[in-house]
């Protein structure tokens, strides 16, 4: 599986802003998505995961209520809708799969990963 995310760019505090990753090389149906984020000097941060039928979203504290995470099988992508956006929001986007519905937050749990899409904040 390949993925590539996209949507990233430098808006102000409290816009929004919506990712896109796109999956190629096999179905994602049969996947947990997830998406994570690494600002400069920090480590991988779990943001979101959504189950195969898009039945159940898992969120990290951190961006509950103001992300929102979708697939869609049919086009074999995922989103990542973003709102009120604030400067620590500043880091690398990746999106990324995983087989298995455990241990969501944890960055080994996943199988497959896409280059990052960059999002900066301005105060």
């Amino acid at each position: 599986v390949q993925l590539q995310a996209s949507g990233g760019g430098m808006v102000q505090t409290g816009d929004s802003l919506s990712l896109s990753c796109e999956a190629s090389g096999r179905a994602l149906s049969t996947y947990v998505m997830g998406w994570f984020r690494q600002a400069p000097g920090k480590e991988r941060e779990f943001l979101a995961a959504v189950a195969w039928a898009n039945l159940r979203a898992y969120y990290a504290d951190s961006v509950k209520g103001r992300f929102t995470m979708s697939r869609d099988n049919a086009k074999n992508t995922v989103a990542l809708q973003m709102n009120s956006l604030k400067p620590e929001d500043t880091a690398l986007y990746y999106c990324a799969a995983s087989s298995k519905w455990t241990n969501l937050t944890v960055v080994g749990s996943y199988d497959y990963w896409g280059r990052g899409t960059e999002v900066t904040v301005s105060s």
